[in-house]
C-alpha cells in the first residue's frame, strides 16, 4: 500500500516552493510526522512530514525542482524499511568506507551546513547539533571551528574529490555552481525593487552607549533570574524606536498608490540569522510591551530561525525594521528598506572612542546610527528628528519610563 507524500499548504499568497532537500532516502523507515523533505519558500523554510508510517517510497521530485501546493512529490510504502543502507556500505571493500561516512552526512545536513563541513574537512558526527532533532546549523560548525573544537575527518584524500561540482585544474583554479535558493532569489527582487522604486535617503547619528550598558551591566542578572531571558540592547532600541515612531508618525507610515496609510501601532521587524541567511520576524505590537516581552520575543525568534520552525505569520507585516550588523562587526552601513515599509534602523558595533564631554576629551563607548528612508514620504527633518529621538532615549533610559 502506497501513501502519497505533497507539499502541504506553504501559508496566505504563497502558491510554490523549491524543494530543497531530502532529508530521507528511498528504502529508509519513517515514522509519521518525521520530516522528510525540506521546502524553501519565499521567505522561510518549511518541512514536509509524513503522512504515516512506514518506508520512504520513490521521489517523484528532485532537489532544486519548483513545486506547487498539493503536489504530489513522492510516497510513503507499507513496511519497516531499514536505516538505508547505511551498514552494508560500510561492509563493503575499503574504498567504499569513506563515501558512506559522507552519506551520513549528506541526509541530515542542510546544503550551506554540508558545504562548511567540506570546505574545512570536518567530521559531522563530533560537531554537537543545537538545530530541531539535534540537527547540526550553520552556526553549529562555525562556532566549532572558531573554539577549535571541530575534528577533521580521517580517510584518504581522494574520497573529497567527489565534492566539486567543477574539477580544479592543475592550476588549482576552480569554480562552483550553487543554485541561489528561493529565499535569496526573493531577497535579491525585494531589495532591488525597494531601490528602484523608493527615493531612498540614510541619515547618520552616533549614540553612546554609556548608560545602557551602565544599567544591563548593574541589572542583568536580576533581569534573567526574574524574566527568563538575557537582557539585551535590542530591548532598549525597539522602546526607543515604538516612542519615536509615536512622536515622528510618518517614519511608521507606508504609500499605498496615491493614499499615505498612517498606523497607531508598531509591528517591529527584526532581522535575526538563520542558517540559510538573515530571516526578518515582526514582533507585533512592540509599542504595547515591555523590555522584557520584547526580549523573550526576539530570544524565541533567533532559536527557531535556527531550527527553521519560523512560519509564514512570523514574517508577514512589519511596519518598521531594525538591523543589528553591529553583531558581525559592521561599523557603518546603509541599510535597504524592507517593502513596503518606509525606513529601516541600521545598528552597527560598540567601540570605545575618543568625545568631548564638558570640555574635556573621554573615552565613551558609541555606536553609529543609520537611518534609510524613503524620501517620497518622510522628509529630511522628520528623518532626523526621528533619529536624535532615539538617540536621546538611548543615552538617557529614564526617558523610556516617562514617555519623554
Amino acid at each position: 500500500m502506497s501513501t502519497e507524500v505533497v507539499v502541504p499548504t506553504l501559508g496566505e499568497s504563497i502558491s510554490e516552493a523549491t524543494l530543497g532537500q531530502w532529508l530521507k532516502q528511498p528504502g529508509e523507515a519513517v515514522a509519521a510526522d518525521e520530516p522528510i523533505a525540506s521546502l524553501e519558500t519565499d521567505k522561510v523554510a518549511v518541512e514536509v512530514t509524513a503522512p504515516v508510517a512506514g518506508v520512504m517510497g520513490a521521489h517523484i521530485v528532485s532537489e532544486g525542482a519548483t513545486v506547487n501546493v498539493g503536489a504530489v512529490i513522492g510516497s510513503i510504502e507499507a513496511g519497516s524499511g531499514s536505516p538505508a543502507a547505511k551498514p552494508a556500505a560500510a561492509a563493503q571493500a575499503p574504498a567504499a568506507v569513506a563515501p558512506a561516512a559522507d552519506d551520513a552526512g549528506d541526509l541530515t545536513l542542510s546544503p550551506s551546513v554540508r558545504r562548511l563541513i567540506l570546505e574545512h574537512g570536518l567530521d559531522p558526527t563530533k560537531i554537537k547539533g543545537t538545530g530541531k532533532d539535534g540537527r547540526l546549523t550553520k552556526d553549529d560548525v562555525v562556532a566549532a571551528v572558531a573554539a577549535g573544537t571541530a575534528t577533521a575527518k580521517v580517510e584518504a584524500a581522494p574520497a573529497a574529490a567527489p565534492v566539486a561540482v567543477t574539477a580544479a585544474p592543475a592550476s588549482g583554479r576552480a569554480e562552483e555552481r550553487v543554485r541561489m535558493t528561493r529565499l535569496r532569489q526573493t531577497v535579491a527582487k525585494r531589495l532591488k525593487e525597494a531601490q528602484n522604486t523608493a527615493a531612498m535617503l540614510t541619515t547618520f547619528n552616533d549614540v553612546d552607549m554609556t548608560a545602557v550598558m551602565e544599567a544591563r551591566t548593574k541589572y542583568k542578572d536580576l533581569f534573567e533570574k526574574k524574566h527568563g531571558v538575557r537582557l539585551g540592547f535590542m530591548g532598549f532600541f525597539t522602546k526607543a524606536v515604538c516612542m519615536a515612531l509615536k512622536d515622528i508618525p510618518a517614519v511608521n507610515a507606508s504609500i499605498e498608490g496615491d493614499e499615505i496609510v498612517y498606523r497607531n501601532y508598531a509591528d517591529i521587524s527584526v532581522a535575526v540569522s538563520a542558517p540559510n541567511g538573515l530571516v526578518v520576524p515582526v514582533i507585533r505590537d512592540a509599542d504595547d510591551m515591555s523590555v522584557a516581552q520584547i526580549e523573550r520575543t526576539i530570544g524565541d525568534f533567533g532559536k527557531r530561525a535556527k531550527d527553521g520552525s519560523l512560519t509564514m505569520d512570523d514574517m508577514k507585516g512589519g511596519t518598521f525594521t531594525i538591523s543589528n550588523g553591529g553583531v558581525f562587526g559592521s561599523l557603518m552601513s546603509t541599510p535597504i528598506i524592507n517593502p513596503p515599509q518606509s525606513a529601516v534602523l541600521g545598528l552597527h558595533r560598540i567601540e570605545d572612542r575618543p568625545v568631548v564631554r564638558d570640555g574635556q576629551v573621554v573615552v565613551r563607548p558609541m555606536m553609529y546610527l543609520a537611518l534609510s528612508y524613503d524620501h517620497r514620504l518622510i522628509d529630511g527633518r522628520e528623518a532626523v528628528t526621528f533619529l536624535v529621538a532615539v538617540k536621546n532615549a538611548i543615552e538617557d533610559p529614564t526617558r523610556l519610563l516617562i514617555d519623554l
